[in-house]
């Protein structure tokens, strides 16, 4: 590891270090290195909100990584789920599709115009793709492979064994309400003919099973265990397709543990010492309090597994619709930068709902990246703030890609926006923005993430379109003070330089600023703050720039705009 990828030590009040030292005692204790697992089914798109369930465990594993010390995070694809229903948008598109619920994930078609071969193939590749780019390593686990392999053969033929103990076991959470809502949640896929809800437990025949085959016959999980012999392992099944048949458990490869009972076995199976889980599992009866009891019939403990909070997406809509209904995290790397995103989950605790925004929030979230990047460079940076901060950049092995030169978001919005697609205009303005920029990839990536974000998720009423005629009868109509106040703007005086000399983001700030306190007798830089009359005054003058310059009451800022408009246009359009 680099010196770039340590966390500093005086960094371990922060939420992700004092994780990473449970995480460890926790392993200690347990006579094991160090597993953090997340558990992903790839049933549709891995959204900004499922995030949460692999930067967690990253983050986590990441900081025992940097400390030198051994450490595995895991992500489990339950890739062997069935597929429960048809999503909107697909059912019409192949008249076909309802046939498959009930499958695996992995025996579904993926959906059209993909080039997987399978659902569950189609959504893990978007998911990962965004992985690797935000610079998360890890060891993925299809549970398809695992249950058509053996792999969990004899787990299998344990908890047959054990049926009635684990029955009793859930049988305590059945009336807790968490247990409830899940038994209606099954009771209406059973309804709708779509067979087990993703929390059945395996009850309600007349002898429980915890395992539930997949028919061999039509594929689907639609099927009743009518007898099972633990001495022979034979064991026979009925399909509502009609297939009945008997076959060997231990050499059987077409079904799975249910999920109450296949999560334990598999804390047990890759030995899990820290796996989180949202809010929905952390409930009594819920699947991760119920695996408290499970876990030890499997010879292992339930994993160290806080809460995470919900994670929303301002914006979803316009970010995600080729995707399926919600944004991924390939979706938000086309309009921010990895360590910003990244920046997001870690600087918040764990137990902290946020949401991931794609409009206008956007710049004002680059705002505060960029003055933590100040206070970093003055040296006037919190210790957490330090510690998020190098989580966002980098991991241990590797530095994610920044930009090198910053400019404000917002203000590379506007430039974008103002130039129109025009790329020497484009490097102007930059230019004149900030004179040190030899070359627009000095801006890179940050300013292809804006120009996306400009041309895909700009709000339609901040986008700006520069007059190119004077608006003579509002011209004619301004009063004294206003023609004033453009005569000050343009040719200076009061201690105000002429236009033209103060051709600078700087310059113009003080231009804009000064014009209404020369008007009042004071200074250009004099400080008002506080000043309601002035800030009215201030208020209306950039509103009659506005409407002469853009037809509207608002726009870009101010000194943007002027740069953009460029000298001979401005004094043309404001009468001169």
């Amino acid at each position: 590891m680099s010196d770039a990828t340590q966390t500093p030590a005086d960094v371990r009040d922060d939420w992700v270090s004092r994780l990473a030292d449970e995480v460890v005692a926790e392993a200690a204790r347990r006579g094991t290195t160090p597993v953090v697992a997340s558990g992903l089914s790839p049933s549709g798109v891995i959204h900004l909100g499922n995030f949460r369930e692999v930067m967690s465990p990253h983050l986590v594993g990441d900081e025992i990584r940097r400390r030198g010390l051994e450490v595995e995070h895991i992500i489990s694809w339950d890739d062997y789920d069935r597929f429960r229903k048809v999503p909107a948008g697909i059912d019409g598109v192949d008249a076909s599709w309802a046939e498959h619920i009930g499958k695996p994930l992995t025996a579904v078609p993926a959906p059209p115009g993909s080039p997987h071969d399978s659902w569950a193939a189609h959504f893990r590749a978007q998911a990962e793709e965004g992985f690797a780019a935000l610079g998360i390593r890890y060891r993925g686990i299809s549970q398809t492979e695992q249950y058509r392999s053996g792999a969990y053969t004899e787990q299998i033929l344990d908890a047959m064994r054990r049926r009635r103990e684990i029955d009793a076991i859930l049988a305590q959470f059945r009336t807790l309400p968490a247990a409830k809502d899940e038994d209606e949640e099954l009771q209406r896929a059973l309804d709708a003919g779509s067979g087990a809800a993703t929390e059945d437990d395996g009850s309600g025949g007349a002898e429980y099973y915890p395992y539930k085959p997949y028919c061999t016959a039509c594929g689907t999980d639609l099927t009743t265990i009518t007898a099972y012999d633990d001495d022979t392992t034979e064991l026979s099944y009925t399909c509502a397709c009609g297939h009945a048949e008997t076959v060997l458990l231990r050499e059987f490869r077409s079904g799975k543990l249910v999920w109450k009972v296949d999560w334990p076995m598999r804390w047990a199976f890759e030995r899990v010492v820290f796996e989180p889980s949202g809010v929905d599992h952390q409930s009594p009866g819920s699947s991760f309090q119920v695996g408290l009891e499970l876990a030890p019939l499997f010879g292992w403990e339930r994993p160290y597994g806080p809460m995470y909070a919900f994670v929303g997406f301002g914006g979803a809509a316009k970010m995600s619709s080729s995707r399926g209904g919600a944004p991924a995290p390939i979706d938000a790397l086309q309009v921010m930068e990895g360590p910003v995103l990244r920046w997001q989950y870690a600087r918040r605790r764990m137990n902290q709902s946020f949401d991931v925004a794609f409009g206008s929030e956007l710049q004002r979230l680059y705002d505060e990246w960029d003055a933590l990047a100040r206070k970093l460079e003055a040296g006037t940076a919190g210790a957490a703030e330090v510690a998020a901060h190098a989580r966002a950049t980098a991991t241990a092995d590797e530095t994610l890609e920044s930009t090198p030169h910053r400019v404000a978001f917002r203000t590379l919005a506007s430039l974008v926006d103002l130039s129109t697609g025009d790329s020497e205009q484009l490097v102007r303005l930059v230019r004149q923005v900030d004179s040190s920029i030899d070359d627009l990839g000095d801006l890179q990536p940050r300013l292809g993430r804006v120009e996306t974000w400009v041309a895909t998720q700009m709000p339609a009423e901040e986008r700006t379109t520069v007059r190119t005629e004077p608006d003579t009868e509002a011209l004619a109509a301004l009063d004294a003070t206003q023609r004033d106040a453009i005569a000050l703007l343009l040719r200076g005086g009061g201690g105000l330089p002429a236009i033209g000399d103060a051709w600078t983001i700087d310059g113009l700030t003080n231009q804009v600023y000064g014009v209404v306190k020369v008007q009042r007798g004071l200074e250009p830089t004099a400080i008002v703050k506080g000043d309601k009359e002035i800030a009215a005054e201030q208020r209306a003058f950039f509103t009659l720039l506005y409407r002469l310059l853009v037809d509207r009451e608002a726009g870009p800022r101010l000194p943007t705009l002027l740069l953009a408009t460029g000298e001979e246009r401005l004094r043309m359009l404001l009468g001169e």
